[in-house]
């Protein structure tokens, strides 16, 4: 299975490639004052208005930097069961795709319980990856807030 490798601060992360719709630059933003953290703005996107998480931000409680490398990478959300919303993650350090079988990922030996996301871990030569789970990014609340008027993808 191919996924896009990226950087939250010094660690490494994986989607996989079967959620991308796209991989962009990094964009101006229209942010949202008393957003819930991570939530870094919108943009849009061929005539729709796209949501984007900062993924640092909401991992680490600190910004993505603005660099060469950060992008937003656009992912098919599942809002329910039936229907897919684009959702923008920034994140920085986008620069390659890895190749993994799924069984080279293993449960984490810490789980996060407030980061419901952060699955599955493999390892390299240089250390661990670890898979993001884009189903479970947004909790509820967060989810129904950005996809109230979207239009389906």
């Amino acid at each position: 299975m191919t996924f896009l490798l990226f950087q939250l601060g010094d660690d490494r992360y994986v989607i996989s490639a079967i959620r991308i719709l796209e991989v962009l630059p990094l964009v101006t933003l229209k942010r949202f004052p008393q957003a819930p953290n991570g939530v870094a703005g919108a943009f849009n996107y061929h005539g729709t208005e796209v949501p984007v998480i900062d993924l640092q931000a909401m991992a680490t409680n600190v910004p993505a930097a603005r660099r060469l490398s950060t992008r937003i990478i656009l992912v098919h959300y599942p809002v329910d069961a039936k229907k897919q919303y684009a959702l923008g993650l920034l994140v920085e350090h986008t620069t390659e795709t890895i190749k993994k079988d799924v069984s080279e990922f293993l449960e984490p030996t810490v789980i996060a319980p407030h980061a419901p996301y952060l699955g599955r871990v493999c390892k390299d030569d240089r250390g661990l990856i670890q898979w993001i789970d884009v189903e479970n990014l947004l909790t509820p609340q967060v989810r129904n807030a950005l996809f109230a008027s979207y239009a389906l993808v």
